[in-house]
């Protein structure tokens, strides 16, 4: 770029030379420039304008994607009757039932009350139509449940919609209203995404309607991070908050390529890490919804952990790539197919399987009945076994996630505390038990109790782990009403479970 009084210079003393000077000199830049051009340099201030036009064109690009998907992208409005106990908290935190369900409420200090009361419960996100018919794409965790749902679009219609199908292992869901020629988006390929590529988000944060963020794919593949049974989520830092749940992750073309589902924060609002669901994984479980207004996952009967560096060793593996088979049930799939304790499983129909989330995912996607071929490592050699998957059992989601069961009745389910686990809920080791699932429907969801929320008394007594609370409870002999002292955060309230 020319330096400006350099250049003021330059002028002053040209208007002060003759004219056949100043004609050569005019001469010689304008020959200086053509070489230069013709040699591929191009003055600073040119450059500086391709550089702009650039700029203006990825400007211009952005804003066509948006201005082609935003009548696509849909408000959701629910509602819910809800009968407020004594001491509850009326209030989601940010309007948004995610955060309720990762980070756990935040409670107020309870208010003393005579009797219940029965209100109504509103929250709000986002949703995008898949077909001009009116299907459309949001959360499990933004419908399940609720009375109503009112889905309004970019053109300020609005629609009463009913759910066809919600899978909350994968939170998914498919709900439908009624019209015709509806805006479309288009799903993309999510197994062709690169981490680094760019992605547009949509939504309506703090019920703010098409609200568009930019950002990249941060990584793909996020699991165990504690959102849904089953995760394969891409990470991006295009800002998602509060009411952008169930909305489109999109691509450069335009194409659906995840749904964003949560953020990973320790204030509650927006600190560079979102999660979206792999958009793949979101139209397989459409089709079953779609189909059966469920979804029935695939099960092969095994208990499977991740290969480190030392099991490598041990078991003859040039790499960490795998899983390692540790406990095979009798007559499951795997048990009659010939899979054995020990076996390390690498592929599966051609495909590289990575880790354990990546095999659980993989089987739960296929369709019972289904025949696949698995690549295993049995004794330091190479083997291939053909499988016939099963029917994932009915229980296999509450046994699936590893935690104790002492509570199922009342719809918990529950593990002690690890570090990492401790760390992530910014609890200390020993201080309770952490509830790991909560079944819909169940008393203890009814009780507005949260997978993330730690138990720290039960019947009035202080309980650190599950063997502490087991006794209490054998001790109690009367299991069908139980008094919790529950902690989400700063603030912890007593709970009263009735089971049915």
């Amino acid at each position: 770029m020319y330096n400006q009084d350099v250049f003021h210079l330059e002028t002053d003393i040209m208007y002060n030379q003759n004219k056949f000077f100043s004609g050569l000199h005019i001469i010689a830049v304008l020959v200086f420039c053509c070489i230069m051009s013709g040699a591929g340099i191009v003055p600073a201030n040119a450059a500086e304008d391709e550089n702009i036009a650039l700029l203006d064109r990825s400007a211009k690009a952005f804003a066509s994607v948006v201005k082609k998907a935003g009548p696509a992208v849909v408000h959701v409005r629910v509602e819910k009757s809800v009968t407020q106990t004594r001491g509850q908290d009326p209030f989601g935190f940010f309007n948004d039932p995610f955060f309720e369900r990762f980070f756990g409420p935040q409670f107020k200090h309870p208010r003393q009350q005579e009797a219940p009361r029965n209100f109504k419960q509103q929250a709000a996100g986002s949703g995008f139509i898949i077909s001009s018919d009116g299907y459309i794409l949001t959360n499990n965790h933004m419908v399940g449940g609720v009375d109503t749902i009112t889905v309004r679009l970019a053109d300020e219609r609005e629609f009463k919609a009913k759910v066809i199908g919600a899978d909350p292992q994968s939170d998914v869901a498919l709900i439908k209203i009624e019209g015709k020629d509806l805006p479309v988006l288009p799903l993309g390929d999510s197994d062709k995404l690169e981490v680094g590529e760019w992605v547009i988000a949509i939504g309506s944060p703090f019920e703010l309607n098409q609200t568009v963020t930019v950002g990249v794919v941060s990584a793909k593949g996020r699991n165990r991070i504690g959102i849904s049974d089953y995760e394969n989520f891409i990470q991006t830092d295009a800002a998602i908050n509060p009411g952008n749940s169930g909305g489109p992750l999109l691509n450069i073309y335009g194409e659906v390529i995840g749904m964003n589902t949560a953020i990973f924060s320790r204030s509650g609002g927006y600190m560079g890490i979102g999660f979206a669901i792999p958009i793949n994984m979101a139209k397989a479980i459409k089709k079953q919804l779609q189909e059966h207004g469920k979804v029935t996952r695939g099960w092969l009967g095994v208990v499977i952990q991740d290969v480190n560096e030392d099991l490598a060793k041990s078991f003859d593996l040039e790499n960490t790539k795998g899983v390692l088979i540790s406990e095979v049930s009798e007559k499951s799939p795997a048990f009659e197919a010939g899979l054995k304790q020990g076996d390390v499983i690498t592929g599966l129909n051609g495909k590289p399987i990575s880790d354990a989330a990546d095999l659980r995912n993989k089987i739960a996607l296929t369709t019972p009945g289904t025949k696949i071929t698995a690549v295993i490592i049995r004794d330091g050699k190479k083997k291939k076994i053909k499988i016939t998957i099963g029917e994932q059992p009915s229980d296999f989601g509450r046994k699936g996630l590893g935690g104790d069961t002492s509570l199922q009745e009342m719809g918990l389910t529950l593990q002690d505390l690890t570090e990492e686990l401790s760390s992530q809920f910014g609890y200390t080791e020993d201080q309770g038990v952490l509830i790991a699932d909560v079944e819909p429907d169940s008393p203890a969801a009814r009780a507005r109790l949260k997978a993330g929320q730690l138990i720290e008394e039960v019947n009035k007594q202080r309980v650190q782990n599950l063997k502490q609370l087991r006794k209490v409870l054998e001790d109690a002999g009367n299991g069908k009403t139980v008094l919790l002292r529950v902690r989400a955060g700063e603030y912890s309230q007593y709970i009263v479970l009735r089971a049915e």
